[in-house]
């Protein structure tokens, strides 16, 4: 099932330079086993926000929250989070 997930990253203006470089070297490296899973099959930088917009895949709900929850920086994300169906016009054949 496709989830499309829009994540805005909230860090602290005093978290301390080295732990953010720590968490987000850890990010991409969590991001790229999610994308090798299958799980991130798409995913897009939103321009001058720290904010991205992606297309997940998992077999519910539960699974896709589970995958953000993974990820290192999950303290500071506000995610959203909707499932999608197959529209018409994309189901022809």
């Amino acid at each position: 099932m496709n989830f499309l997930v829009q994540i805005q990253l909230n860090f602290p203006p005093d978290l301390p330079a080295d732990q953010l470089a720590a968490v987000v070297e850890k990010e991409a490296v969590r991001g790229r086993e999610l994308q090798e899973a299958g799980t991130i099959l798409r995913i897009w930088r939103i321009p001058g926000r720290t904010a991205n917009v992606g297309i997940w895949d998992g077999a519910d709900a539960d699974e896709i929250h589970r995958a953000i929850t993974s990820l290192p920086a999950f303290p500071w994300i506000d995610a959203r989070v909707t499932a999608l169906a197959t529209h018409p016009l994309e189901a022809r054949g």
